[in-house]
């Protein structure tokens, strides 16, 4: 979900951007390859993977090609949790020459729930309509599984032997509410399964355009880690015609306009030093001397970065946040409060901790009688650097695709499955194929949709990624 995040939330950011390039069509398969992984696309789609229902129907669609497409079985393993039989998860090995370790691609086959009443097309239909496609799962992600499935399918035909093998996995429960994350249950049961040098995500990275053009190809690097606490405070209650002092609602209230007024230092990293730098590229104008002051790695003025943290888009680049976003209290209208609550959200840096965050929260509540817990401990998720060799391995693929367009590293707001293998030492990349419109938000909404030829462009691009990643 990563990719979609990034593109609507800098979309004021780069609008008008002066070094876009004319969206020419790029590159796609040959007639029968596109065709094919349409019709992959269209079955995933239709197979519907929301939670209640689970991944395991799609895993074992994909197992069904791939066998028939001369894979042999020990190297398509169906995997499932023992007492989560539906969340099925898929581990594709292509066999290499063994020059070198494995490397992984991922995908998740889960998707958000979607009120057919709410569309104007079934959701769990693939509709193609206005040079769109048009169902639940089309840009997040199972354009992703289809292209990836369809470039497994195409080298297998083609006789393709890569220097090392290919691991590709298909995972459940990436998406809210999911209790059986295909990933975090892999690495710890089976982890020789999927076990790798090196990983690349098609549910992050892609490319935005604005007005037939192409702005910028995004290299997912690094994001920020989740983080959820409760504040909590109680008091004696009462008749609510006698109000005293120690009202639990006001006291959470008066902490929580105390957050509100509260920042968090500012702070860069490898990835959003070179994403600000291509961002005053893209757009010169007053804002890009900003952003290339704070690209420099030297600690920027403050005056700098309060203008840069206006946007919230900037603000949440530069450092940890933390926002109330639910709060409840009292038990009746006509008595005093006996206790009150607030939610605190937090999105950490990658070099944040947990620990820091919240000293840093009991300060700013500055409250004694108000108790902070975390509610879960976060899943880390350090940075995968954009080193020039990786910047160039997989720059090379997608300028074969869509010439000279520009690079950005970029740091996640959102989260991926990426914190699972960042957090089990396998660095990881974000690199989806898909071109979506800039600032267009429709992942998990109504109506959700992929260009078709951003599709199968993407096809294109998958099978391209696959070749050379494989050597």
């Amino acid at each position: 979900m990563s990719r979609v995040i990034l593109a609507a939330a800098a979309a004021s950011l780069l609008a008008g951007a002066a070094c876009a390039q004319d969206a020419v069509p790029g590159p796609v398969p040959p007639e029968a390859d596109r065709a094919e992984a349409r019709a992959i696309f269209k079955e995933l789609v239709e197979i519907n993977t929301t939670h209640s229902h689970g991944s395991t129907a799609a895993a074992e669609a994909i197992r069904a090609r791939l066998l028939a497409a001369g894979f042999a079985p020990g190297d398509v393993v169906f995997l499932a949790p023992p007492d989560k039989p539906t969340k099925g998860n898929l581990v594709v090995r292509y066999r290499g020459r063994g020059e070198g370790k494995p490397v992984l691609f991922m995908g998740h086959l889960d998707v958000v729930e979607a009120r057919p009443e709410d569309w104007s097309v079934d959701p769990f239909k693939l509709t193609e309509k206005d040079g769109y496609f048009y169902g639940r799962g089309a840009i997040d992600m199972k354009d992703g599984d289809a292209v990836l499935v369809d470039a497994l399918i195409r080298l297998k035909r083609q006789g393709y032997k890569p220097a090392r093998d290919l691991i590709v996995m298909f995972t459940a429960d990436e998406e809210a509410g999911g209790d059986a994350n295909g990933p975090e249950w892999l690495l710890k049961t089976h982890r020789d399964l999927i076990d790798a040098e090196r990983a690349y995500n098609f549910d992050g990275g892609g490319g935005a355009t604005l007005a037939g053009k192409r702005l910028f190809y995004s290299i997912g690097t690094s994001e920020k880690v989740y983080l959820t606490f409760t504040a909590e405070a109680t008091g004696p209650g009462g008749h609510g015609s006698l109000p005293g002092e120690d009202n639990p609602i006001y006291r959470i209230a008066d902490a929580l306009g105390r957050l509100e007024a509260y920042r968090f230092p500012a702070q860069t990293s490898a990835t959003t030093r070179a994403s600000f730098a291509a961002f005053a590229e893209l757009r010169p104008g007053p804002e890009s001397a900003d952003m290339m002051k704070v690209s420099t790695g030297s600690a920027p003025d403050e005056a700098t970065v309060d203008r840069l943290s206006k946007d919230p888009f900037m603000n949440a680049q530069l450092r940890t946040t933390c926002v109330a976003t639910l709060m409840s209290g009292g038990h009746a209208e006509n008595a005093l409060p006996q206790r009150a609550k607030a939610t605190i959200q937090c999105r950490l840096l990658p070099s944040d901790t947990a620990e820091n965050v919240k000293a840093t929260l009991v300060k700013v509540l500055a409250d004694p009688k108000i108790t902070l817990t975390q509610d879960a401990p976060p899943v880390l998720s350090p940075e995968s650097p954009p080193t020039p060799q990786e910047m160039a391995r997989i720059g090379a693929v997608v300028h074969s695709m869509w010439p000279g367009v520009t690079l950005v590293p970029t740091m996640s707001t959102g989260f991926s499955d990426d914190r699972q293998t960042r957090a089990a030492g396998i660095p990881s990349y974000d690199v989806g194929g898909a071109w979506v419109p800039f600032g267009e938000n429709r992942a998990h909404g109504r109506d959700e949709r992929i260009g078709v030829q951003a599709f199968d462009e993407e096809a294109e691009y998958a099978y391209r990624l696959l070749k050379a990643i494989g050597g």
